[in-house]
């Protein structure tokens, strides 16, 4: 426990029109760490539906030490946000988390837990082991899904079972040392960060968590996003 309080935990959440997410999000962080030090970063892609000024409402209520709202002049792919939410972060532990409520913050506590209990320089969710899941995925979906951590296990062998889950606890140095030499965007990005972490002889643990398709908006996921990580499997195939 006291080494739990002198750790601190910047929340990196980047976003895009997530207005109708972004308040409960944060006030489920609070709810879940309420004995942790922790700041949330929120990344925002210029939303134009005001995600914006949701978040600026919340730095009154919460804190501005709390909350840091940054935006981004270009479009964001993942390494772009984590980069720029990078720049801002105070603690010694990095959290990724999406913003749309497929990541709940109640599996925060277990994550932080598994990593004092393991010395891990990771901790990263997994859908595919024992008491993880997806809901409100169709068939298809969740075959596609499966079938890629399955071939990207095959030829990888990065020793984890969820490679394309964004949910993970970093320690900060090591995931500015692994995001410096990964070049992948989009679905791919995810996978690359993993594996390179596996290769430079990281300590990677899981938590099992259940996936939740967003609540409100429209998924990013496409037929381009699974033809970029098949050429991005391809990629980390021949240099890793």
């Amino acid at each position: 426990m006291e080494e739990q309080k002198k750790n601190k935990y910047s929340i990196i959440i980047p976003t895009y029109n997530e207005r109708l997410n972004i308040a409960l999000v944060i006030y489920l962080v609070f709810k879940h760490l309420s004995d942790v030090d922790f700041e949330i970063i929120v990344v925002d892609d210029g939303s134009p539906d005001g995600t914006q000024d949701i978040v600026k409402q919340l730095q009154k209520v919460y804190g501005e030490d709390h909350i840091v709202s940054s935006s981004l002049l270009h479009p964001v792919v993942a390494r772009t946000a984590y980069i720029h939410g990078l720049k801002h972060a105070s603690g010694n532990f990095v959290v990724i988390m999406d913003a749309d409520l497929s990541h709940h913050p109640k599996y925060l506590p277990r994550f932080i837990k598994k990593q004092m209990e393991t010395g891990a320089n990771i901790v990263t969710g997994t859908r595919y082991v024992t008491g993880g899941g997806v809901h409100g995925w169709n068939l298809m979906r969740k075959l596609t899904s499966r079938g890629a951590n399955v071939l990207a296990q095959t030829l990888l062998w990065p020793g984890v079972s969820d490679l394309t889950g964004s949910f993970r606890l970093y320690q900060k140095s090591a995931l500015e040392d692994i995001i410096s030499c990964c070049v992948s965007k989009g679905y791919v990005f995810q996978m690359e960060m993993i594996v390179r972490a596996s290769r430079k002889g990281y300590r990677i643990e899981e938590v099992p968590i259940t996936f939740v398709d967003r609540v409100f908006g429209s998924s990013k996921l496409g037929g381009s996003e699974i033809v970029e990580y098949l050429k991005g499997l391809l990629y980390l195939l021949v240099t890793t």
